[in-house]
């Protein structure tokens, strides 16, 4: 599969992980597959700056 690149703002980096933690504590036991790409693409993502930056919109 190839890599798909998209460009987001370190806002929108810390929306992603705080989803991507509710959806993977959504999971149980059953669902290891699921947990383990899950926990993979969290660690993927870069560190979005400490200090928010406001978005135009």
């Amino acid at each position: 599969m190839d890599p798909k690149v998209i460009e987001v703002t370190d806002a929108e980096i810390r929306i992603i992980r705080a989803a991507l933690r509710h959806y993977l504590a959504e999971f149980g036991h059953e669902e290891a597959d699921i947990l383990r790409d899950v926990k993979k693409l969290i660690a993927r993502l870069p560190e979005a700056d400490a200090s928010p930056k406001p978005t135009p919109g």
